[in-house]
């Protein structure tokens, strides 16, 4: 029985654990980082993208304003997009991703838009300060659906360092004093801040549901792996076996 034992024990310790890695389809593709998807592409090709207009708005608003607070709001835009394209293209090479070269149409417009306000005045500073503001939030839900839902781990160190800028850059907009908080369009206001009659409640799995309701630890969320509970398991049937195996013989032996 002893015997018996030993070879469940070394099958059990022995076997080569399943693979975690999911299929996750034609679009990925298998790095060192993880695997590498469309909103990784994406997320690069959109910093990138945003560096190529905001960096040209933030020198505007270091020429063309007299406010010292628009003028640290371009220094920002400026130094934080410098850093972000620099690791934006060693990124792309990396995983083989192309960027754009040129603002889209809607950038170009808001660039159009601040070029043609009059230098020194408020009409551009409330250009500059609105339509940056605007976009960074934006890009900042962006980055936070990113950051929440990939598995590749440059991507999410990335996608980390783009949000720590992305708020940088919105905090010191709205210290300008500039920026309209009463234009919902382009500012939303947050779900969150509705009634919670208004914000949905997010559908969570069975086992997730019960942890909410009952507020009672599951047994296998102490941090045990299901494979050494299992284990456990095994090891005590196995040697209940033995012992029962054990008792049955002493009983003929000792009439």
């Amino acid at each position: 029985m002893r015997i018996l034992v030993v070879a469940v024990l070394t099958l059990l310790l022995g076997a080569p654990a399943a693979s975690a890695q999911p299929d996750l389809g034609p679009d990925y593709v298998q790095t060192r980082f993880g695997p590498m998807g469309p909103a990784g592409r994406d997320l690069l090709q959109k910093v990138a993208l945003a560096g190529l207009w905001e960096g040209p708005a933030g020198r505007m608003g270091l020429e063309k304003s007299a406010s010292p607070l628009v003028q640290e709001a371009g220094r920002h835009l400026i130094e934080g997009h410098a850093d972000l394209d620099r690791r934006t293209a060693e990124l792309a090479r990396t995983f083989g991703v192309e960027l754009p070269t040129q603002p889209n149409e809607a950038q170009q417009g808001w660039l159009d838009e601040m070029q043609a306000a009059p230098a020194r005045s408020q009409e551009f500073d409330r250009v500059f300060a609105n339509r940056l503001r605007a976009a960074h939030g934006v890009v900042y839900k962006f980055l936070a659906t990113v950051r929440t839902g990939t598995r590749n781990t440059a991507i999410r160190d990335y996608a980390k360092v783009c949000m720590d800028t992305v708020l940088d850059h919105m905090t010191v907009l709205e210290a300008t004093g500039v920026v309209d908080f009463a234009d919902t369009e382009a500012i939303p206001l947050a779900l969150v801040a509705q009634p919670s009659s208004a914000a949905p409640s997010p559908t969570l799995p069975p086992r997730a549901s019960q942890q909410v309701v009952t507020s009672a630890p599951q047994p296998d969320d102490d941090g045990v792996p299901d494979g050494l509970l299992g284990l456990g398991v095994v090891v005590a049937v196995v040697g209940g076996i033995w012992l029962w195996s054990g008792g049955r013989s002493s009983r003929k032996m000792h009439p």
